[in-house]
């Protein structure tokens, strides 16, 4: 365990549905008022508990009374997704193992053995970023669904997130079309920048293992029934094809009944919480930490009745 400006972190191994998973959690100085189990970005191929969009943004919603549990879920094979025909290149996961990890570490951090006892299950939202939103997004309806791994919570009651938190989610197989105003945003990026749809199906396939239809809501939850998910937030890149996937997926939450607010953040690229100097990352940070932590701006979870309600026995 360390500790640095009144916060506490510590690593924890779990035993996850596909053998042991790392989560670090970084505890408030003071009495907690929510948590937040958290996915960083990558692509799905990248990334790791030490980048900024994992630990900076842990340790400033740490800051702001939030408990943090940052999962370091399986990496699917690196892969040049820019680059036409490239292929996979060394050993990873595939679907659905990042997805059912995430899952794992929300039960695990709501229930009974997590970090923070005292908080109640419903004060736990989840949420990630980039690809971490997308598996986030998709834990989501798992929890909805109760299709959580055999045994996650021990037949316990597993809750329904209070909220889910999006930054710049990936969230369809296929990206929707940009509007004219984000196309020409688009058009002006450097090569680095953008996401081109081609990019986009390449990324995702290598999630999958294969170009074909994903098989599973869970695996892309844009497009699929949204009805019964929790409140959500989801905050977008301004200069960012995914943007156009962000957008399309608030709509379809608010066309299924979910409460959601959406947030464009002004000048940013994709994946503005990975630099924490820009002011749109420390915007984005304070847009985050309020929705957490302020009861007023969440609502509530409208459960449909032909749908698993909130508090089933996980199966």
């Amino acid at each position: 365990m360390t500790a640095g400006n009144g916060l506490r972190t510590a690593d924890h191994v779990l035993a996850g549905p596909h053998g042991d998973m790392r989560v670090r959690v970084y505890e408030p100085r003071t009495a907690p008022v929510a948590g937040l189990v958290w996915a960083h970005g990558g692509a799905f191929v990248h990334g790791d508990l030490d980048m900024p969009e994992a630990d900076w943004v842990a340790r400033s919603l740490a800051a702001a009374g939030v408990v943090v549990v940052s999962v370091d879920y399986r990496l699917a094979p690196a892969l040049d997704y820019r680059v036409a025909g490239a292929r996979p290149d060394g050993a990873g996961v595939r679907f659905p193992v990042p997805s059912e990890e995430v899952a794992f570490a929300f039960v695990w951090a709501a229930g009974a053995d997590g970090p923070a006892p005292a908080l109640t299950a419903r004060r736990w939202s989840l949420g990630g970023a980039s690809a971490g939103g997308d598996l986030a997004a998709g834990a989501s309806l798992r929890l909805r669904d109760g299709a959580v791994p055999l045994g996650a919570a021990g037949g316990a009651v597993v809750p329904l997130p209070r909220s889910v938190v999006l930054a710049y989610p990936v969230t369809h197989q296929e990206l929707p079309a940009c509007r004219p105003e984000l196309a020409a945003k688009v058009a002006a990026l450097p090569q680095e920048r953008d996401f081109p749809a081609a990019a986009v199906r390449a990324m995702n396939a290598n999630y999958l293992g294969h170009d074909g239809p994903a098989d599973s809501p869970y695996a892309f939850p844009g497009g699929h029934d949204l009805r019964g998910l929790p409140p959500t937030l989801v905050v977008n890149s301004d200069h960012d094809a995914l943007r156009a996937g962000g957008e399309a997926y608030a709509s379809e939450l608010a066309a299924a009944g979910v409460d959601v607010a959406l947030v464009r953040e002004d000048g940013t690229m994709h994946g503005h919480l990975n630099r924490p100097d820009e002011p749109g990352a420390a915007r984005t940070i304070a847009r985050i930490a309020a929705w957490l932590t302020t009861d007023a701006l969440v609502g509530v979870a409208h459960e449909p009745p032909d749908l698993p309600a909130p508090g089933q026995a996980v199966r």
